[in-house]
This record gives C-alpha cells, structure tokens and sequence, in this order.
C-alpha cells in the first residue's frame, strides 16, 4: 500500500508511470505489502480466473522473492517503472511479510518513482505462470525489463 502522495501519468520510461505528488526524503518508506489490501496468489489460483484476469494478473504482478507467490499491488503501487538507476529500493525484511520500498535519494514532486525490479522479484523459472499467460495470449512488451536484461534508463 502507498503510503505517500502521489499520482500516475504517461510515463516518458514506459506506458503509465507512478510521480511523487509530495516531496519525498531520502529514507522515507514509501510503500508497504499490505495483507488484506495487497494480495498474492498461487500459480493454481491465477491459472483459475477469467483469461482477462489473467492478462492483467500478467502486467502487474511480481513473483516475491521471499514466499515465491505472485504479488499484486491493490493501488497504484503497481505502476512503479523499472530503472537500473532507481530513486526507491525494494527490499525484504524478516520482520515483513512480503518487501517495502524505501526512497534511495530525495524525490522531487512531479518526479517518477523508479525501482529495480530485480531488486523484489523472483528469477523466471521454467513453469511460470506469468510466462505461462504471456505465450497463451501472445503477450510480449519489448520495454518489459523481464523479457531483456539490458539497461532500462
């Protein structure tokens, strides 16, 4: 869950993107699994829903690093970008269930908040489901860190 003010808008990275609509200092946690509000889901589970559930279940989870169960941000957490060159860092923490984001550096109002993806998100592994929705539905986005290593921004 957010847990500072911001809002989304075309993004100049990719598609939509998440902006600070406040100053945020370097330290501050920015944003918070929240059981309840957030959700995760077993491979079974998201292979159950609707084939449109699934393409959006495709574009905006994040397998966890830490319980190996896919992850879905309930509010606009789930338009943060990738960058190798972040201002927010993702992390786990074993008094958390799942990670938090902290700011890395000062953020600007108007400013994109930009995260590692690789930072909270578990390595594609042969039987993945979000690899498993791409190929049913002929989904590919060339922009998508997950389909190429090199450097994004």
């Amino acid at each position: 869950m957010l847990l500072v003010k911001t809002k989304i808008k075309e993004s100049k990275i990719h598609g939509i993107g998440l902006f600070a609509d406040q100053f945020i200092s370097k330290g501050t946690e920015i944003w918070r699994f929240t059981p309840g509000f957030d959700q995760k889901f077993t491979r079974e589970q998201i292979l159950s829903f609707p084939d449109l559930l699934q393409t959006y279940i495709y574009k905006y989870c994040w397998r966890s690093k830490k319980s190996k169960l896919y992850c879905f941000s309930a509010d606009n957490g789930k338009y943060f970008n990738h960058s190798k060159n972040p201002n927010v860092l993702s992390e786990y923490r074993d008094s958390e269930e799942e990670v938090i984001t902290i700011a890395i550096k000062d953020i600007q109002i108007g400013e994109e908040i930009l995260d590692n993806y690789s930072s909270f998100e578990d390595e594609r592994s042969e039987g993945d489901v979000l690899d498993e929705i791409a190929e049913k539905f002929q989904l590919k986005d060339e922009l998508d860190p997950r389909f190429k290593k090199e450097t994004i921004l």
